[in-house]
């Protein structure tokens, strides 16, 4: 039996009896409630959680002028440039439509979009927390798959999907 949701579809997995979660598909988004504003200009849309370990996926989009706050990750984050295209103010490359990121832990980036690219959208597999760090290199936040549902169940309450809209994405 398939069980889906406007959202996302997946069927029973075969070892379910032995608690192995479905896999999982994620249907293009028409409905703009799913992003999260994370940041001014700067709105992440989940893909999926992995409670096991850690990791996560999701669309970063950032609009014209909007900065991710300088951050770092204590593990691998890879991404994959949808549209648009991006740079990090702390190096003098680009990442264009059909690049390619690999950062390294501990690696200090603050993603920027220039003002003349009306919008960009990465796909990003995050394999840990994100650590919001200040000038002084002081944590400010730490972002982990528990933060970021939390989050998500908020503005999901707030703008009518429903704070279980979040389940889903789950794994």
């Amino acid at each position: 039996m398939t069980t889906s949701t406007p959202h996302t579809a997946f069927d029973p997995p075969i070892f379910g009896h032995l608690g192995m979660r479905p896999e999982l598909v994620v249907a293009p988004v028409s409905d703009e409630r799913v992003w999260l504003e994370i940041e001014p200009l700067v709105w992440l849309r989940p893909l999926f959680f992995d409670m096991n370990t850690g990791a996560h996926g999701e669309v970063l989009r950032v609009r014209k002028g909007g900065v991710l706050s300088r951050h770092k990750h204590p593990s691998p984050v890879h991404g994959f440039v949808l549209k648009g295209e991006w740079h990090y103010l702390e190096h003098t490359w680009t990442a264009v439509e059909g690049s390619y990121v690999f950062e390294p832990p501990g690696e200090v980036h603050s993603l920027t979009v220039d003002g003349d690219c009306e919008e960009m959208q990465t796909l990003f597999f995050i394999q840990g927390p994100i650590v919001n760090i200040d000038e002084n290199d002081q944590v400010v936040r730490v972002e982990d798959n528990i933060d970021l549902i939390e989050r998500l169940r908020e503005a999901y309450e707030a703008n009518g999907l429903g704070a279980d809209f979040v389940n889903q994405f789950i794994r």
